[in-house]
Formats: structure tokens, C-alpha cells, sequence
């Protein structure tokens, strides 16, 4: 027939809508013509397929065709549309049977040879996909990807993909003569396992800071380290991954799913936590995302894991106010005059910034010829609203010589992380989230205190004139403190240790 219709995916955000491929043949002088908001490298997919089809030994049909890409006002990019455009054209031909093609979904780009390439967010792709389908109770179609594609996509528990590594083996599985095998899902233990993170046992003496790491990851808390050049700041925050509660299979997918649409997910990082350290020169879009085609940026690859932010006050002021927002609400949304996108963005910042403009405010060598005015400068940079947002500022002394030496080894992450995910799961139970996610009201109902722990909170929020918001932080971060003690009730000295992690900048 002259009119053959096949369905695809297009990305847009983390959303995948359904893409229908419609390939009509006429009379006419040949032409190729592809409508349905193409970009160039849509476009592009012109040539692709001309030559794939020739070299596979296809007919290039001398008629006019065009492609019509549906829903027309839903921008197309990437070559992921090469091979249903091309399984369009052999079956609007003749030259395959068009039976079967409305049992599948078809994405792939194609080389001039017709080999099938890997694309950008199969696995995303997959995961909307399968989402979509439960939500309707639609029937299953199965998804034909590059071979290449496959194991990230089998991921998904109830994928139906079907790999393949040229166009010649998708038009023989519709002409039933070598039927592509479909593939299973993956076991989540099958990756992941050859990847450690650092240890904490690193990190010498600090036991302050690993105490605080500790409940921070205890709570999903956010955490600033503060202190001199070479004290650890650094080498904690590398190793903090390795004592936070393990992935669960859903939080482990949304997180692939992420990292899959910008090209950043390998098969070995399979439930390992992410860890994004970008560097002080970032931009705003690099870190929230955004671009003519939204991309995921740093805070959204950073989905269920650590977002680490070095030399904090070295980044431009307008790039760090920019996280206000995802910091609360856990999304970003991306708003352009033509496109809309929204992304996960649940991650655990982790900061680490010296205490003046030279590195040596309250070092012991004295070293430090900061005036006042500039030391109150250099911590200005970082503005209050997000000081706020931040629920723990943690002081990383340095360390004598003498100390350094004789420190003692502390605990590895494993023992750490034991303990965290006792206190992580007692609060599964309890609320069904971190505390850290804690609302207004659930503080109310989770987070009592007596009154005598109500006193202490209320001098301290005298003293440090601490906002509505920042109260609610210490009462959320007393809580992880109490469920690292195995306590039911908030206590005072679960309460004044909280306080101690909520110390301003401009009080040091």
C-alpha cells in the first residue's frame, strides 16, 4: 500500500510521548520530504536512510514521499527516528509485509550501511514507556532498539524489547524469516557489584565530621563543610556515598533513567549512587539543565545520590541561587519560550568552602592576614536564603602534627552504613520517607519535644535569630539524631547536638 504508519518515542524531559511515524508514497517527481517539527538532525535522517536502504539492497522508491512526524507541534530531535522512517518506506512499498508493525515500537538511528547505532535515553525511553502502560492498562507492544541499547533498556522489569543490530535483521523478523529473540530482564544483581566507593576509613581523626556526615546521611540531610586547605573537606565528601542507605530497585531506575538521557549511564553503575562534582566555573544551565532541547543538568544526574560543590563561594553567586528551589521541592522545571521540561533533582548537596579568602581563618598557624571586612566578604557570597536551605554547617578544624600521626584508624563506611540504614528504615516505618522530606504538619506529628527541649530551642533560636524555616531544620535533624540512638523521643541532648550543626557562617 501507499501508506504505512509505525510508532516511535520522542523525549521531552523525562516524559516520552508517543511518536506517530507516517510514511505516505505519491506520484509525482521524487522528493523526501519530513513535516512534524523536525530539527536538523531529523532532517538529516533524509541521507541516512537513502543510503542504508541502498547499500541493504532495498529500492529507494523514485516517488514523492513524505513523512509526517505526529504530533506535529512536539519538537523531534535526535537520529532516533531513522528506522521506523525507514521501515515506513519498505512497507508503504511492498517490500516487507506491514501486518505485524503496529505490535511494536521502533526507535534506533542508522548508519549509511544500515548497521543500527546506540541512541541517547533508551533506557528513559523505556521506563516512560512501560509507566504509561500501566497507567492505561493498554496492551503490550514490544520495543525494537539497537542491540547496542538492549541491556540498558532490559533494565525496566516488564520491558518487551527486541534488539537488533541492522535493518536487515528487522524487515527478516517481519518477513518471518529469522524472528529477532526477545530479550529478558535483567537481574538489579547482576550489576553493580564490581564498584566501591571510597572508604571512610581514609579520612584520619575528624571524628566530628564523620559523626555529622554520619546523621546527614542518616536524615538525607544537606551538609556545608567549612574549614583550611588540607583538613579533609574533600576526601569526606568523596567517601560520604559510601555510607548512605543502599539503592532500592525503584530509586536505582529513576536515577539510570536520568543519566541515561544525557549518554552518562554504564551497566556497572547499576544502583550506585551518583556522585556529581562539578567544577566552580559551571554555569547555571550546566547545573540546573535547560538548553534549546532540555537536557538534564548537574543537580538532576545527581537524582538519588550526592551533588558535591567545592569552593563554594567560588561559584557565581546567581549559578548557587538557582538551587534554592530544587533544594526544597526536589524537581526543576524548565520553562523556554518554545519548550517546557521538568527533571527529577532529589539529591544531597554536599559543600565545602575555606573560611576566608587565603584558607587560614582560625588555623593554628596563625597564617591569616584576612581583615574582617573581607572575611565577612568572602562568606557573604554565599546569600542567607540558601545558607538556610542547608541543614547542617559543620566546622573541619585542622589538625596538629603530633595528632595526625598518632590518630587512631576510626570505623570503615560499612559499619557506618549499618547504622544509617537502621536509622534510614525506622523512618520508612514511621513516616514512609527521610526526615529530611519531612512537611510542616508531619513535624508536628513525628518530631515532639518536652518542654524543657522546647526551651533549649527556643533560646538557641533567640541567639542565632534563626528563621521559621531554619527551626524546622533542627527539630527534623534532632530527629535523625534520635533514631541513630535507637529513641523514640526527641531528647535535649538530641536537640543541642542539632544546634551545634546549625552554627551561622558569620558567628565563626
Amino acid at each position: 500500500m501507499a501508506l504505512a504508519v509505525l510508532k516511535s518515542r520522542a523525549l521531552n524531559g523525562m516524559q516520552a510521548p508517543e511518536v506517530t511515524v507516517e510514511v505516505h508514497l505519491a506520484n509525482g517527481l521524487p522528493s523526501f520530504t519530513i513535516v512534524g517539527l523536525p530539527e536538523t538532525e531529523v532532517k538529516e535522517s533524509k541521507d541516512r536512510v537513502r543510503a542504508a536502504l541502498q547499500n541493504a539492497r532495498f529500492d529507494f522508491p523514485a516517488q514523492r514521499i513524505t513523512v509526517n512526524l505526529a504530533p506535529a507541534d512536539l519538537p523531534k530531535e535526535s537520529g532516533r527516528f531513522d528506522l521506523p522512517i525507514a521501515l515506513g518506506i519498505l512497507a508503504a512499498s511492498g517490500q516487507i509485509p506491514d501486518e505485524a508493525l503496529d505490535d511494536y515500537e521502533f526507535a534506533g538511528e542508522l548508519s549509511l550501511s544500515g548497521e543500527l547505532r546506540p541512541i541517547r535515553g533508551a533506557l528513559a525511553m523505556t521506563y516512560a514507556i512501560c509507566q504509561t502502560k500501566q497507567a492505561s492498562k493498554s496492551g503490550r507492544r514490544g520495543f525494537m532498539l539497537p542491540k547496542a541499547n538492549a541491556e540498558e533498556a532490559g533494565l525496566v522489569a516488564d520491558a518487551c524489547i527486541f534488539p537488533a543490530e541492522s535493518l536487515l535483521q528487522v524487515c527478516a523478523h517481519f518477513a518471518a524469516n529469522d524472528p529477532l529473540a526477545k530479550i529478558q530482564p535483567q537481574q538489579s544483581t547482576t550489576f553493580g557489584e564490581t564498584v566501591r566507593y571510597p572508604d571512610l576509613l581514609d579520612v584520619k581523626a575528624q571524628a566530628h565530621a564523620k559523626r555529622a556526615l554520619e546523621i546527614a546521611a542518616a536524615g538525607r540531610h544537606s551538609v556545608l563543610l567549612m574549614g583550611p586547605p588540607g583538613t579533609g573537606k574533600s576526601m569526606l565528601a568523596s567517601r560520604f556515598p559510601s555510607i548512605l542507605p543502599a539503592m532500592t530497585d525503584q530509586e536505582a531506575l529513576e536515577s539510570a533513567a536520568v543519566l541515561s538521557l544525557a549518554n552518562h549511564f554504564q551497566l556497572h553503575q547499576w544502583k550506585q549512587r551518583p556522585f556529581r562534582h562539578p567544577h566552580h566555573t559551571a554555569s547555571a544551565v550546566a547545573l540546573v539543565g535547560g538548553g534549546s532541547s532540555p537536557r538534564p543538568g548537574e543537580i538532576s544526574l545527581a537524582h538519588h545520590g550526592v551533588l558535591f560543590l567545592d569552593e563554594l563561594p567560588e561559584f557565581d553567586r546567581k549559578v548557587l541561587e538557582v538551587l534554592r528551589e530544587p533544594l526544597e521541592s526536589g524537581e526543576i522545571h524548565i520553562s523556554r519560550a518554545a519548550r517546557q521540561a521538568s527533571f527529577p533533582a532529589r539529591f544531597q548537596l554536599i559543600a565545602a568552602m575555606n573560611p576566608c579568602p587565603c584558607g587560614y581563618f582560625g588555623h593554628s598557624n596563625n597564617k591569616c592576614r584576612c581583615t574582617p571586612d573581607q572575611i565577612n566578604r568572602y562568606q557573604g557570597k554565599i546569600s542567607g536564603p540558601l545558607l538556610d536551605r542547608i541543614d547542617m554547617q559543620i566546622l573541619v578544624q585542622d589538625l596538629p602534627h603530633q595528632a595526625l600521626f598518632s590518630a587512631v584508624n576510626g570505623e570503615p563506611s560499612a559499619q557506618i552504613q549499618i547504622r544509617v540504614q537502621d536509622a534510614f528504615l525506622r523512618q520508612l516505618e514511621r513516616q514512609g520517607k527521610p526526615n529530611s522530606l519531612l512537611s510542616t504538619q508531619e513535624i508536628e506529628s513525628f518530631c515532639l519535644i518536652d518542654a524543657t527541649t522546647e526551651k533549649l530551642l527556643r533560646q538557641a533560636m533567640q541567639k542565632f535569630d534563626w528563621s521559621a524555616r531554619a527551626y524546622h531544620r533542627v527539630l527534623k535533624l534532632a530527629r535523625s539524631i534520635a533514631d541513630l540512638s535507637n529513641s523514640n523521643l526527641i531528647a535535649s541532648a538530641h536537640v543541642a547536638e542539632a544546634i551545634q550543626y546549625r552554627r551561622a557562617l558569620r558567628d565563626h
